[in-house]
C-alpha cells in the first residue's frame, strides 16, 4: 500500500493499494481518480498503515482511502466501519473528515 501524508492546516492522509495508482474508475456520475500527484507516497506494510492511521487519527487528519487492502486497514485501525465503505466499479473507497 502507498501512504502519502500531505501537510496542510489539517494533514491529509492519502492511502491506496499500490496496484491502483494512476488508474481511473467511473460509474454513472461518479469518478474515482487515483492520481499519482495525490496518492503516490511511501510503500508500507499492513501493520505500518494501521499505525499511521491510528497516529494521524489522533491529530484530526482527514483521510482518503482507496482499495481493498487499504480500506481493510482502516477498519482494523478503528477509523471506519465496513458500512461506511462505498464502491465505484467494485473498487472500495472511504473519505473521512475528522
Amino acid at each position: 500500500m502507498l501512504v502519502n501524508i500531505i501537510k496542510s492546516y489539517r494533514n491529509i492522509v492519502a492511502i491506496c493499494d499500490s496496484e491502483l495508482l494512476g488508474k481511473c474508475f467511473e460509474e454513472g456520475l461518479f469518478q474515482l481518480d487515483i492520481k499519482e500527484s495525490f496518492y503516490k507516497g511511501s510503500e508500507k506494510t499492513e501493520s505500518e498503515v494501521i499505525k499511521i492511521i491510528k497516529d494521524m487519527k489522533m491529530e484530526d487528519a482527514t483521510f482518503n482511502i482507496v482499495g481493498e487492502k487499504s480500506t481493510n486497514c482502516a477498519v482494523k485501525a478503528g477509523l471506519i466501519s465496513k458500512d461506511s465503505i462505498k464502491k465505484i466499479q467494485g473498487i472500495p473507497f472511504a473519505i473521512v473528515l475528522m
